[in-house]
């Protein structure tokens, strides 16, 4: 990367993407766009738990790893999983990616629809296409905002959807890094910037005062994308997608802003 400046919004896995830009000779410039809240009331997991010994679900659709522990761990803690484990056994059980399928793995659960790469939505449409849903329940594990588009194909197929929130995404206690990243990207001062997820887009121009300035700043760097979802935010807030890592992993992202900086 020949010393040329990165910057890095990534929060939970931040400090290992910057460790990826410096040990290939970049500068990486770090500031967390966004933080994940827990978002998970056991009230509410207990009560759906309940809802479902009187009306079961036909599949239950996992999207994230961090996710899926999260629901475990409070069904631990209320005394429900072997409850929740004996009730996913009778559905059909889909994931969205390798983190949440770890995760189920390491509870014995089985996995039978997987999305395929890039992990987006439509790979998960795509992958219980064929289930007949028409007055099914479907539970869907949520991720850090409402999958509207997901839910939204559901229940055009007449399916009844329940979302179980996990963690919610906002904006890090402490915005001041991501302040000064957006005068940086004003004053020219970097070369290119890593986005990995769509919520880091959104966060990143909620903070900048002017919205063209930093726009037309984006537009003079390299920007790189992990993969669809986070590509079609940038495209929606008007900036040019330079690269987008295939497959949607920090390692191919990485090995090709490398290649593209060098």
């Amino acid at each position: 990367m020949q010393a040329k400046k990165v910057a890095i919004l990534e929060s939970r896995l931040g400090a290992q993407l910057a460790g990826l830009v410096a040990g290939r000779g970049g500068i990486p410039v770090h500031a967390p766009a966004l933080a994940e809240l827990p978002d998970l009331e056991p009230q509410k997991i207990a009560a759906l738990i309940a809802s479902l010994e009187a009306r079961p679900a036909k599949l239950f659709i996992f999207q994230t790893g961090v996710g899926t522990k999260a629901l475990f761990a409070a069904t631990d803690a209320l005394g429900l999983s072997d409850k929740f484990l004996f009730m996913l056994k009778s559905a059909t059980v889909a994931v969205r990616g390798p983190k949440p399928t770890g995760a189920l793995r390491q509870r014995g659960v089985r996995i039978d629809r997987s999305a395929g790469d890039p992990f987006t939505t439509k790979e998960i449409l795509d992958a219980i296409g064929n289930i007949p849903l028409k007055g099914e329940r479907v539970i869907v594990q949520r991720y850090g905002t409402a999958n509207v588009e997901l839910d939204r194909a559901l229940e055009a197929r007449g399916a009844a959807v329940a979302e179980i929130p996990t963690y919610k995404w906002s904006l890090p206690a402490d915005t001041a890094p991501l302040e000064a990243l957006v005068s940086s990207f004003e004053r020219g001062e970097l070369d290119a910037a890593v986005f990995t997820n769509a919520e880091q887009v959104r966060n990143l121009f909620l903070i900048g005062k002017d919205k063209d300035s930093l726009r037309d700043a984006l537009n003079h760097v390299l920007v790189a994308s992990i993969g669809p979802v986070a590509s079609r935010a940038l495209h929606e807030a008007g900036v040019k997608v330079g690269l987008e890592s295939s497959p949607p992993k920090l390692g191919a992202l990485i090995s090709a802003l490398d290649k593209a900086l060098s």
